[in-house]
């Protein structure tokens, strides 16, 4: 299963999530259930309480994989102290902190080693958490033009959305399984069966014939969340009594409640009808958008919303915090893939929230996209949300180009959230502005379509095609800046019970060999030496991807030591004060991969201001990436050399291997 737990949600390059075989199942076609997506035998949750736990690796183990991983980084000298502190830790302080942290494990067994941690990194990181945490994933358009209609597709995706949250709270939703015989576990048969399997067996029965039930924890808070900003460390809310949904437009915030007092989905016809008020209303632009303040460094913006509170500004929050979730209606159309890109990741933050647990942003023709606060999951729920509501809104649509809104008095059904603003309150909006501003107007964004071949021709020829992929940018910063730099792959371990992610380590002597023997020495080289360098990739990328799926990767174990250390107040061990481990944590390369059919591309930020970006996708007859990058790097050069890449791979495996 480990080949294809790594495909990821587009995301800050610390994001992943498994393949969505929700996608893959049959429709219920003729289902006349209006209130859910479909109603699964198996419970939601049925595998969650014997999902097996997140291993913790030997500590020697994770020793080694660091060591490998630095060694293409690295001259001698620099490995040789950097050798000598890995083992020095491994022999000392780090026996140490390994063994409390497999106690303490034991002593946890309801959760992962990482889950807490992990938690932690992301609610106490201070930077905004726009650019630097928040993802976008744009939807494929739907296959009808004529429903690419905001108002259309507004209403259908809101209805489809409110249908997956009863379907998930009914306990409804097929639970998430990697099927790796589909025919013998992805049927009716199966799925009768494994039902009357006890909760804390039922893992086991699926095990037997050889399919994987992945983690469903973060689910619960893909609706009614958001993240508070608080002094030092944010805080994550679900209030499930909220029935209402947050519209903003043109920096404009409107509320109305999609479910009836008995909990029923309000009529689409009702919904078009609001929604047609709010795309209507002629209230100028906000002068003053709070949405920015979202933007802001989190301690100013907790700061700032303790003020909002005090200025008389409690319920309007409340209305937007417990949300079913956030609708941004933009009132332009997109122009192409990189205004696309830039206006789905960060847009003119006049008309977002981005601490919402997620928003869908819909323009004016038609063109969605998610944007997701980042800290409560690692895009599982939110790609499986993705899959659901296009499946969904595409073949059961609630409404039609020729339906009506119906004829109710939204003026009183939709109601326009006030904000009470001092001056100070008006001038740190305005700061906030200029910041936003001058930040996003530093970020580059350029894309690349490789349309030689793809994953199919790849597997002809017994290569990984996510090894060719994370190869081709090797090869390209090769090209571009004459050395090898710290890369990171995102991987999911939703296999385990609160698994996070694990991180591949894509850069290895293999790619460096390669890269080197590509861009510097091509004609020295027979195309039979090259293939087998090829081979060589393929071969080491899978084993890391393998044991990062299977969390035996080295990232989240030495960092749950140090994160132990300093929780203990013990001085950082000499190996986290090493030069070269700050390196390796540098990721200049961050990437991250995504393919589903309900979605066209997606992207993220770069995680260091020297970094790039890489958010990438591969079809079977295609490949391309959407790069981002800060001044410190050229993107579009970057892009080129991908593409250069790539066409020099694709040339040395199209020749018929001949002897040197």
């Amino acid at each position: 299963m480990a080949h294809l737990l790594t495909k990821s949600c587009f995301g800050r390059g610390v994001t992943a999530a498994p393949p969505c075989s929700a996608l893959l199942r049959a429709y219920s076609a003729g289902n006349a259930d209006t209130e859910h997506l479909h109603k699964s035998i198996v419970p939601t949750m049925h595998f969650q309480k014997s999902l097996p736990r997140l291993p913790i690796p030997k500590l020697e183990d994770s020793i080694k994989r660091y060591l490998n991983a630095q060694t293409p980084l690295l001259d001698s000298e620099q490995f040789r102290k950097t050798e000598q502190l890995a083992k020095s830790f491994q022999n000392g302080i780090g026996k140490q902190l390994h063994e409390e942290l497999v106690l303490q494990d034991k002593q946890n067994k309801h959760t992962s080693y990482i889950s807490g941690p992990w938690f932690d990194m992301y609610l106490c990181a201070r930077e905004s958490i726009v650019l630097n945490s928040n993802p976008f994933m744009s939807f494929t358009p739907d296959p009808r033009p004529e429903y690419n209609n905001q108002l259309i597709r507004s209403t259908n995706m809101v209805v489809s959305a409110m249908r997956l949250l009863k379907t998930i709270r009914a306990g409804y939703l097929e639970p998430e399984i990697f099927h790796l015989n589909p025919a013998k576990s992805d049927t009716q048969r199966f799925k009768k069966l494994i039902r009357f399997v006890p909760s804390s067996l039922s893992w086991y029965g699926a095990y037997m014939v050889n399919a994987y039930p992945l983690d469903m924890s973060q689910y619960f808070r893909l609706f009614n969340s958001t993240r508070l900003p608080k002094l030092n460390r944010d805080e994550l809310v679900t209030d499930e009594n909220g029935k209402h949904l947050l519209v903003l437009r043109n920096g404009n915030f409107y509320v109305f409640d999609v479910f009836d007092k008995d909990g029923n989905i309000a009529k689409a016809s009702e919904i078009q009808a609001h929604l047609q008020y709010i795309l209507s209303d002629a209230t100028p632009a906000a002068e003053f958008p709070v949405g920015y303040l979202t933007s802001e460094e989190r301690n100013t913006w907790a700061v700032l919303r303790q003020k909002l509170l005090e200025n008389g500004n409690e319920e309007t929050l409340k209305k937007v915090d417990s949300a079913v979730f956030c609708l941004c209606l933009d009132d332009f159309s997109i122009k192409d893939h990189i205004h696309l890109s830039h206006n789905m990741l960060h847009g003119s933050g006049m008309n977002r929230w981005y601490d919402k647990s997620f928003s869908i942003i819909m323009t004016q023709d038609g063109t969605a996209a998610v944007n997701f606060e980042h800290s409560w999951g690692d895009g599982v729920a939110v790609l499986r949300f993705q899959n659901e509501v296009f499946r969904d809104s595409t073949q059961r649509p609630a409404i039609s180009p020729q339906n009506v809104p119906a004829k109710v008095d939204s003026s009183q059904a939709v109601k326009k959230l006030v904000f009470h603003l001092d001056d100070s309150l008006k001038s740190a909006i305005s700061t906030a502005k200029e910041t936003f501003d001058a930040t996003m107007s530093s970020l580059t964004i350029a894309s690349m379509e490789f349309k030689r071949g793809g994953k199919e021709f790849l597997k002809t020829q017994k290569l990984s095609p996510d090894a060719v992929a994370q190869l081709s940018f090797q090869m390209a910063f090769f090209r571009q800046y004459g050395q090898t730099t710290a890369t990171y792959e995102s991987c999911s371990t939703a296999a385990f019970k609160h698994g996070r992610t694990e991180t591949i380590r894509p850069a290895s002597i293999y790619t460096k060999k390669c890269s080197e023997a590509f861009v510097r020495n091509l004609s020295k080289h027979s195309v039979g030496e090259l293939r087998s360098m090829l081979q060589e990739c393929s071969k080491y990328h899978g084993q890391l991807t393998k044991e990062a799926a299977m969390g035996q990767g080295f990232d989240r174990h030495l960092f749950a030591m140090r994160y132990l250390a300093a929780s203990k107040g013990q001085s950082l061990p000499e190996l986290y004060q090493d030069p070269a481990y700050a390196r390796i944590n540098h990721n200049v390369l961050s990437t991250s991969t995504l393919t589903s059919p309900a979605v066209q591309f997606g992207g993220f930020a770069p995680v260091v201001a020297d970094g790039f970006g890489v958010g990438y996708g591969m079809q079977d007859d295609w490949m391309g990436c959407n790069v981002s990058a800060y001044p410190a790097r050229d993107v579009r050069q970057f892009v080129q050399c991908v593409h250069q890449s790539l066409e020099d791979i694709f040339k040395v495996l199209e020749e018929k291997s001949v002897k040197s």
